[in-house]
C-alpha cells in the first residue's frame, strides 16, 4: 500500500506550506533610500543618481536579506543598488547592445538563431539587476503573452524549423500559473517542437515562486523542460533555492545557469569557482559565464577579456571540466553565442 502511494505522488506533493509568492514580492524594496535604511548605509544617499538612472530599484525581501548591513561593497547590494556611474556616456555602451530590436519577428518573439526562437514573455521581474541588458526595452509595446499568446504561436506555427523554444523577458516566471497555462495546449498542437527553455532570475530571488502550480504545469507539458537560472554569486544561494531546485527536478526539468560575469561582484576565481560548487550541490550545472552584455548604464560593471580568460584558466585549474562554465559573449548579427577563448 505504501509503494502504491508514492507512484500516486506528483511532484506537487508534499511542499511545506509557504507564504505567496505574489504578497512576497509586493514587499519589494523600490525606494533606494529605503534600500539604504534598511542596510544601515543611509550615509550612501548622496551618492545615489537622481531618478534611480532612469531604471527603478526592485528587491524582494528574500534577496535582502542575504545582503549584509553595513557593508557598501556587497556583492548582492552592487547588483541591485544605482549608482552614479550609470550616468556616464561610456563609448560602446548602447540602449540595444544584442541587437534585440533589429530580431523582432512578430508581437514579443525574438529570432535570432537557427532552429530557436525566444518569446518575450513579460516585461516584469521581481529583482531589477543594473546590468540588465533590456533595462531601455520597449516592454509596454513587446510581449508575447498578450492577446493568451495567439499572434505568437501563429509565428512558431508558421515556421517549422523552430524546434526549441525560448521564455524571457522580464521573467517569464512573473506570470501567473494561469497565464502560463494557457500556453499549454497551444504548444502541443506544434510538431516541431521539442523542447521548452525558461530563463528565470525568480527561484533564486524569489524561491517560494516554484509553487504547486507551477511544478504541476511543468510536469504536464509534452515538452523536454530546461531551465536556465540566472545566479552570479554563492552567496545568492541558500536552503530556499536548493529546495525549489529539487522540486523542479522532480518536475523533469533539466537545470542550468548562466552568470554574468561583473566587476568587484564575481571577478575573482574563489568565488566563481564556489559558485559552480555550491550551483552543482543543488542540481544545476554551470552553463555560461557571459561577458557583460554592452548596455547604456552598466560600463562600471564590465571586466576586461584578459581577466576574464585568465578566471576561466583559473576554474580550469580548480575544478572538473563539468563546473567550468563556457565564457561568452552575445555579437549582434551572430548566429550564435561568441565563445572567448
Amino acid at each position: 500500500m505504501i509503494t502504491a502511494s508514492l507512484e500516486a505522488r506528483t511532484p506537487a506533493d508534499a511542499i511545506p506550506a509557504k507564504p505567496d509568492w505574489r504578497e512576497l514580492w509586493r514587499q519589494s524594496v523600490t525606494d533606494p533610500r529605503e534600500l539604504l535604511r534598511r542596510l544601515d548605509l543611509q550615509h550612501l544617499a548622496e551618492q545615489l543618481p537622481a531618478g534611480d538612472a532612469g531604471f527603478p530599484v526592485r528587491v524582494p525581501p528574500g534577496y535582502l536579506a542575504r545582503i549584509q548591513p553595513g557593508h557598501p561593497r556587497d556583492p548582492l547590494l552592487l547588483q541591485v543598488m544605482p549608482q552614479l556611474a550609470e550616468l556616464e556616456d561610456a563609448e560602446g555602451f548602447r540602449l540595444d547592445p544584442v541587437g534585440d530590436m533589429p530580431a523582432l519577428a512578430s508581437h514579443g518573439v525574438l529570432h535570432k538563431y537557427q532552429g530557436r526562437a525566444l518569446l518575450i514573455a513579460s516585461g516584469s521581474c521581481a529583482i531589477h539587476c543594473r546590468y540588465c541588458f533590456r533595462r531601455h526595452f520597449p516592454y509596454a509595446e513587446e510581449t508575447a503573452a498578450a492577446g493568451q499568446w495567439q499572434e505568437a504561436v501563429a509565428y512558431l506555427r508558421g515556421d517549422s524549423s523552430i524546434h526549441e523554444l525560448l521564455l524571457s523577458g522580464g521573467d517569464p516566471l512573473s506570470l501567473s500559473n494561469a497565464k502560463l497555462a494557457q500556453l499549454s495546449p497551444q504548444l502541443a498542437e506544434l510538431p516541431h517542437l521539442k523542447r521548452l527553455r525558461i530563463h528565470t532570475r525568480l527561484p533564486a530571488v524569489l524561491p517560494e515562486r516554484v509553487d504547486a502550480g507551477l511544478l504541476e504545469w511543468l510536469h504536464a507539458l509534452p515538452l523536454q523542460k530546461v531551465m536556465v537560472l540566472h545566479i552570479n554569486h554563492p552567496q545568492e544561494i541558500g536552503p530556499e533555492l536548493a529546495a525549489a531546485c529539487e522540486r523542479l527536478r522532480q518536475a523533469g526539468v533539466t537545470l542550468l545557469n548562466q552568470a554574468v560575469l561583473l566587476r568587484a561582484v564575481n571577478d575573482q576565481a574563489e568565488t566563481l569557482a564556489e559558485l559552480s560548487e555550491q550551483l552543482f550541490a543543488c542540481g544545476v550545472l554551470p552553463y555560461y559565464l557571459h561577458q557583460l552584455d554592452r548596455v547604456q548604464g552598466a560600463s562600471h560593471f564590465e571586466v576586461a577579456d584578459t581577466v576574464a580568460l585568465q578566471l576561466i584558466d583559473d576554474l580550469r585549474g580548480r575544478l572538473p571540466g563539468y563546473l567550468v562554465p563556457r565564457l561568452v559573449r552575445e555579437v549582434a548579427g551572430d548566429p550564435a553565442k561568441r565563445p572567448i577563448y
